[in-house]
């Protein structure tokens, strides 16, 4: 697929997806939602791939659906039920089941579903100038992309009903005391500590992190002995992995470990 609207660069195993619609602070189209869907398929299927990126061109991360598309109303999926079902809805679901880290650095607002791009990830790291917004309540709407499972699980049911209901713009020191989000960085420092890490992640061991992911993923709905058989089995099963080999050698070595995600 020929991306307009976003750029996917894959180097030495990292993906980086940029939202590249920089003069709407990356607010999303019909159009770039499709692009994003599409990318997300690629990366997933890509095996070289083992650790993605994700940020906003300019000076936004991105904020939140384009309300002025003029593809919005003349869609099949006007209906914004539909948008969600057909596009918004499956992007979340990969993000979150995709085997691979996914680092975001949020540059900017990240506002309404773009919000849910960043509590997506799974390590999400912040500008000191970036803000975090829940803007659906103004408009009419009720969050959506995830937030409604996200935050309550985050930040706990009363902080997640005003965030919601209230629809306050937050600063990113707030979102880190609040463990929205990971770390909060100088601006001029976010890309180099998002790509350092998300370079840490993919030179790190693959079926080792892809089955912690998968594990927390279960987690939430797993009471305390479904996910101890879900530790055990995972463990058996990275037990037998060339990674694990490698990283008990390099461990009594006391060198770094040299993973190949096998």
């Amino acid at each position: 697929m020929t991306y307009t609207q976003i750029t996917l660069v894959k180097a030495d195993g990292l993906a980086t997806l940029t939202l590249s619609q920089p003069e709407k602070l990356n607010a999303v189209s019909r159009k770039m939602i499709a692009e994003i869907k599409a990318a997300w398929e690629d990366i997933a299927a890509d095996g070289s791939v083992r650790a993605v990126l994700l940020t906003g061109a300019g000076r936004g991360f991105c904020a939140g659906a384009d309300l002025a598309d003029p593809d919005r109303a003349n869609s099949p999926t006007a209906d914004s039920g539909a948008a969600l079902e057909q596009f918004f809805n499956p992007v979340i679901r990969s993000m979150r089941a995709l085997p691979k880290p996914i680092v975001a650095a949020v540059n900017g607002v990240a506002a309404g579903v773009g919000m849910s791009f960043a509590l997506a990830a799974d390590i999400a790291v912040a500008g000191k100038s970036a803000s975090f917004l829940q803007a659906f309540a103004r408009i009419g709407l009720l969050p959506d992309g995830g937030s409604t499972w996200f935050l309550p699980r985050l930040v706990g049911d009363a902080r997640a009903r005003a965030l919601t209901l209230l629809a306050p713009q937050i600063k990113a020191e707030q979102a880190k005391e609040w463990g929205l989000i990971w770390d909060v960085v100088e601006d001029a420092e976010l890309m180099k500590t998002a790509t350092d890490l998300a370079r840490r992640l993919a030179d790190g061991p693959t079926l080792s992190l892809a089955r912690i992911k998968e594990a927390l993923n279960r987690a939430s709905g797993n009471d305390l002995g479904a996910q101890l058989d879900v530790e055990r089995d995972f463990q058996r099963e990275l037990g037998k992995s060339e990674d694990f080999k490698e990283g008990v050698q390099a461990f009594l070595a006391k060198r770094k470990a040299n993973f190949k995600g096998k």
